[in-house]
């Protein structure tokens, strides 16, 4: 950084960092997560709470976490757990390998660490689901170290500071460089949550209210007039469109057929029906992919879903089988079981499948079967009730 821009925000005498500490402790969030300021916080919260808010929001976190904390307590609770206990909680928060992660960390520290987290960004980054940022962010809050996480928030806050007008996502090693250039020798976590806030409730996406900013004397895109539109990204490319055809056998006892999708890969750990490849074009004979032996019926519409890489539109078919009847015609049956409607809500099912399932379910006009398929094949496995 050049020593205009150092002037420019203070850094000489380090009133930037002094200006956003005061802001903090006066204007913070109170998160169920946080300690007060200057306090000590728990690192195992810390962990938590940073792993539960990626790729989500603080207002779809807070009650999950809370959720979580009050049934695991402690990192040793975690790592106690069922993967699949774990994965049923975190049903409905997305990127699942967050949760499977999660539980391969807790037990990571409770074995090799003696339940306790490692205090610096090397040691934290060598446990699982653990990158740079997370590392940053757990070092900084929970042990005070003078490190410098960077978040979606605090990248808008320091691109606007310094009018950073590259784009996004090159410029994240710049923006880095200057995120650490602010950071103070004290209260590094509190400066970093500081920054998190002040992107969340002040220098927001759209509409920024730079008067009420503690650093807006000092912002070089407010001065330029650009604070609304930085930090500049480059152009995402369009999202492919994938295809594929969802199973819902239903039992007259209302038992659904799951199967338990492979540990590795997308989704993976979790319940899902049954269904095709996800791929470019859905395939024309269904009996080829349908789990079970019966009469599938199509039905109007379809279900989709939105993936960081890729859109997904599936089709459902529905079929009502007897309790003893069903047979299994799955690659691997042991992965499949039947879940009752009251285990459907606590089972470990993605936002996906509860679509999936509730649009199968659905009774009402408009959810009636329109296309009936022929009856698949031979069986090759029984049912377990």
């Amino acid at each position: 950084m050049q020593k205009s821009q150092q002037a420019f925000l203070g850094q000489d005498d380090g009133s930037a960092a002094m200006a956003l500490l005061a802001w903090y402790d006066r204007e913070r969030r109170l998160l169920p997560w946080r300690a007060p300021p200057g306090a000590k916080q728990d690192p195992y919260k810390v962990w938590l709470s940073e792993i539960m808010l990626q790729q989500t929001t603080v207002k779809a976190v807070t009650p999950r976490y809370e959720t979580f904390l009050c049934r695991w307590p402690d990192v040793g609770a975690l790592a106690r757990a069922e993967l699949g206990e774990v994965l049923a909680a975190w049903a409905g928060l997305g990127y699942y390998a967050r949760a499977r992660n999660l539980h391969a960390c807790a037990r990571a520290v409770a074995d090799e660490h003696g339940g306790a987290f490692p205090e610096t960004e090397d040691g934290l980054r060598k446990l699982p689901g653990i990158g740079a940022y997370t590392a940053a962010a757990i070092a900084a809050i929970a042990f005070g170290k003078r490190t410098t996480p960077v978040d979606g928030n605090i990248e808008r806050v320091v691109a606007r500071l310094f009018a950073l007008t590259a784009l996004l996502p090159a410029a994240k090693p710049e923006i880095k460089a200057l995120a650490e250039s602010l950071t103070p020798a004290e209260r590094a976590g509190d400066f970093a949550q500081g920054l998190m806030d002040l992107g969340a409730t002040i220098c927001t996406p759209r509409s920024p209210a730079c008067g009420f900013c503690p650093l807006g004397a000092e912002c070089r895109a407010r001065a330029e007039g650009l604070a609304e539109v930085l930090p500049y990204r480059a152009a995402k490319n369009a999202r492919p469109t994938r295809r594929g055809v969802a199973f819902v056998a239903v039992r007259t006892d209302g038992a659904v057929l799951v199967r338990e999708r492979p540990l590795k890969g997308l989704l993976g750990g979790m319940l899902e029906t049954p269904s095709s490849p996800w791929e470019e074009v859905a395939p024309r004979d269904i009996e080829d992919h349908a789990p079970v032996v019966a009469t599938w019926n199509k039905l109007s519409g379809s279900v989709e879903h939105t993936f960081t890489h890729f859109h997904l539109r599936l089709l459902v078919y529905r079929a009502d089988v007897g309790q003893g009847a069903a047979a299994l015609r799955a690659a691997q049956p042991e992965r499949c079981r039947w879940l009752k409607r009251d285990e459907l809500a606590g089972a470990a099912l993605p936002s996906l499948m509860q679509k999936v399932i509730a649009h199968a379910l659905d009774t009402r006009a408009g959810r009636k079967p329109v296309a009936k398929a022929k009856p698949v094949g031979r069986a090759t496995a029984r049912a377990s009730a």
